[in-house]
């Protein structure tokens, strides 16, 4: 097999048990508004243009992972807002 000349030497490209680690500790690191302004701003470097191929590569890649964050957060917030509302079926609603 040849030799990785990409950056990307030592990356579980199957995103294995370390892909998964990695993954959660980010979540667990980057608050929603945190990850989704640093996906804004990756967003706007892309659509800018003047970056090598590996760059955009690269930023393409981080936009991914931060959108995964986004998404975990989103997810667990509809998961709240489902187990609110499911709790509070059959009461009136604040204020009736």
């Amino acid at each position: 097999m040849a030799a990785k000349t990409d950056g990307t030497e030592g990356v579980d490209g199957a995103g294995g048990p370390a892909a998964a680690d990695a993954e959660a500790s980010e979540r667990a690191a980057l608050g929603y508004e945190q990850a989704r302004d640093e996906l804004i701003d990756v967003v706007r470097r892309l659509e800018a243009g003047g970056t090598t191929l590996e760059e955009s590569l690269a930023l393409w890649e981080r936009g991914e992972e931060l959108a995964k964050v986004c998404r975990h957060w989103l997810e667990g917030a509809r998961a709240r807002l489902d187990a609110a509302l499911a709790a509070g079926d059959g009461e009136p609603p604040a204020g009736e």
